[in-house]
């Protein structure tokens, strides 16, 4: 289990929301917990040093390619990328250095899973570069996948056979949980307990964190299989709640820890 980084970008900036707030209305903006004045490439750099890997970079809307494409080029190869991903624009963006594309709203369209898009993604850029974004928002008892700026349900309940079903695509979920998402509430335990028993492939899951002790509870939790993303709680990000140097210690002790069991 390890931190994962993030760099999220808005209208060509890296900021900070709340995921919920997020609309197709240009009238209405989200609600913003932060807004950088260093560009992507210094954050970028930053988890290069501190060999923060398996990190993503998502474009919130349009207006954000010249950005991410500055961030990817700090790092070669450093980061998966999300937003407006594409059988047509896959393999363009890992020409620009991403090592692997999320993908959501295109596979999850009007509702359902379009086996289709997942083959042709499969065909034009292989498992090993594809993850799927799972986001969800709880709906009675159940979580659902949303799509579209993460406003729309679909049909597809999180369930083991659904994970296992498309693990034969990917190699990895991404999971936010919208409704925590960007609040630093608290993680979603129900759902990174979930996750823990039902996905068969790595996966990150990100919403909610909010101190340190929230990385010990997702390895708890999540039986040291489901990893963290922390974004608005991270004082690099304006947040109060976690130091990045604690989250940085946290990953060269699951590392030596790690080092030390093959050794055994």
């Amino acid at each position: 289990m390890r931190f994962r980084p993030c760099i999220d970008l808005h209208n060509g900036c890296v900021k900070q929301i709340i995921g919920s707030t997020l609309s197709d209305d240009l009238n209405k903006g989200p609600v913003e917990n932060f807004v950088a004045n260093k560009p992507p490439s210094y954050y970028a750099q930053l988890f290069k040093k501190d060999n923060l890997t398996g990190g993503h970079v998502i474009m919130l809307g349009p207006g954000n390619e010249a950005a991410a494409k500055e961030a990817l080029c700090a790092w070669k190869e450093g980061f998966q990328i999300g937003g407006g991903i594409n059988a047509d624009n896959a393999k363009y963006w890992l020409d620009q250095g991403a090592y692997a594309v999320i993908v959501t709203s295109y596979v999850f369209s009007e509702g359902e899973i379009r086996e289709d898009r997942l083959k042709e993604l499969l065909k034009r850029v292989g498992r090993d570069h594809l993850v799927l974004d799972l986001s969800c928002r709880k709906k009675g008892k159940d979580y659902y996948i949303v799509t579209n700026r993460w406003q729309k349900f679909t049909k597809c309940k999180i369930t083991k056979e659904l994970l296992d079903d498309l693990s034969r695509y990917c190699f990895e979920f991404l999971v936010h949980g919208v409704d925590v998402e960007g609040k630093c509430l608290g993680i979603d335990e129900n759902l990174v307990s979930l996750l823990a028993d039902f996905s068969p492939i790595p996966t990150t899951y990100a919403g909610g964190a909010r101190s340190i002790e929230d990385l010990y509870r997702v390895k708890k939790i999540g039986r040291d299989r489901i990893d963290l993303t922390i974004g608005s709680a991270l004082d690099i990000f304006g947040g109060s709640g976690v130091k990045y140097e604690d989250v940085v210690k946290f990953n060269k002790e699951q590392e030596m820890k790690n080092n030390l069991k093959h050794l055994a």
